[in-house]
């Protein structure tokens, strides 16, 4: 009997959290994305109403590194505390061809706007200002742009760095500086 509660326990442990339900596009849908248009004016119109930061998040189907994000950092608390309460997520689908207007009014599919950006990685994370151009596209004036799947703190540093808008820091400390410095406050060396 011993071996069978131990056997359980361990295949609990050795079973990865399920990331979140998968839409009929192949992507994840977790309950905090925003379900939009697509206009990047309006949603973030919709962001600073609510007193939120507008966040586009790029990704594919079948995306390891999606997957990954999806079931490990955007899973971590502090993180998904900051995409729920201080950020509007959007979800944009690298093949995907539903209708997009971009901040600069352009209208076009989300993979030619996702081309137009240069989006060449899944995940992608486009940070946007806290005061919109109308007259340049949302990656011209992200910013911050985070490129590929990162740990849990990584990814809450850069999360608070652009909340605490940092990047307006004239000062030598870029982000990476940054994480490196909350990483000896934590005084833990954990990255994650």
């Amino acid at each position: 009997m011993r071996y069978l509660i131990a056997l359980a326990a361990a295949l609990l442990i050795a079973t990865p959290l399920a990331a979140a339900e998968l839409g009929d596009d192949g992507l994840h849908k977790p309950a905090w994305f925003r379900v939009t248009f697509k206009d990047v004016q309006e949603d973030y119109a919709d962001a600073a109403a609510e007193g939120k930061r507008l966040l586009l998040i790029v990704e594919q189907r079948g995306c390891l590194y999606c997957t990954e994000m999806h079931e490990t950092t955007f899973k971590d608390p502090r993180v998904q505390a900051m995409l729920e309460e201080d950020y509007f997520p959007v979800q944009i689908n690298l093949h995907g061809d539903v209708e997009i207007i971009d901040a600069d009014g352009y209208v076009l599919s989300e993979k030619a706007a996702t081309r137009r950006w240069g989006v060449l990685f899944t995940p992608t994370m486009i940070f946007l200002p806290a005061e919109l151009d109308t007259e340049t596209s949302a990656v011209q004036q992200a910013v911050a742009v985070m490129p590929g799947a990162f740990s849990a703190g990584t990814t809450f540093d850069l999360l608070t760095w652009v909340k605490e808008q940092r990047y307006l820091d004239q000062s030598e400390e870029d982000f990476q500086r940054y994480h490196a410095r909350r990483i000896r406050e934590r005084d833990d060396g954990d990255t994650h």
